[in-house]
């Protein structure tokens, strides 16, 4: 028997899983180093001043990059405006990570006034480039009506893209809309297919939902 939570707990996951957005494409796409807690190197220094040289150059990736290291304050003193102004010149050359990342930005409030729509605006630019976790977050603006006219079948839209590329919260998003009616019609068997695939890489939700 599938069990599943009422989709009005989804603003307390929504803020959850924003952050974890952020946290893959800062870690993984652009390889950040998630040990925390360590003293800054010589070599930490150097390696700093050349990522400052690129993107002060108009590297667009290194613009990126060293907007989420001082997102993270990974090798520099943690400063949300200074992320907020990186990711933003990485952004408008149209790098789909920063424009996630720009869109974290405004979702959260962190570096600049908090703004729905400007994050709506910037996870659309990059989740039409196909980036995964900005599919996710669109799907989450669309079913909550942030930054935009609430719409089901458009967050089950692109929870289904960012689904299909292997994305664990969006497929365990996609499994409630069916599961509850959203979006689609009603469908179990659908509802179970993506709770499956999303608990199979961990997902607590899909896990507790598949009891």
């Amino acid at each position: 028997m599938i069990r599943v939570k009422s989709l009005g707990k989804h603003k307390r996951v929504r803020n959850m899983l924003v952050v974890l957005a952020m946290f893959i494409c800062t870690n993984i796409c652009l390889g950040v180093s998630d040990i925390k807690g360590e003293s800054v190197s010589q070599n930490d220094k150097k390696t700093i001043n050349q990522l400052k040289k690129s993107a002060e150059q108009g590297n667009a990736e290194a613009q990126n990059n060293l907007g989420s290291r001082y997102y993270e304050g990974k090798e520099v003193k943690q400063d949300y405006k200074e992320a907020f102004n990186w990711y933003k010149k990485a952004a408008e050359q149209g790098l789909a990570p920063a424009q996630h990342n720009l869109g974290v930005m405004y979702d959260k409030g962190k570096g600049v006034k908090q703004d729905y729509k400007e994050a709506f605006n910037w996870y659309k630019k990059s989740a039409e480039q196909g980036f995964t976790p900005a599919q996710y977050n669109l799907g989450v603006t669309y079913r909550d009506g942030y930054g935009v006219k609430q719409d089901y079948k458009e967050a089950i839209n692109w929870f289904k893209k960012a689904a299909e590329q292997g994305f664990a919260p969006a497929q365990y998003n996609l499994g409630t809309m069916y599961y509850e009616g959203k979006g689609a019609k009603q469908d179990y068997k659908e509802a179970f297919n993506w709770y499956k695939k999303s608990a199979e890489q961990g997902n607590a939700e899909a896990q507790n939902n598949l009891g």
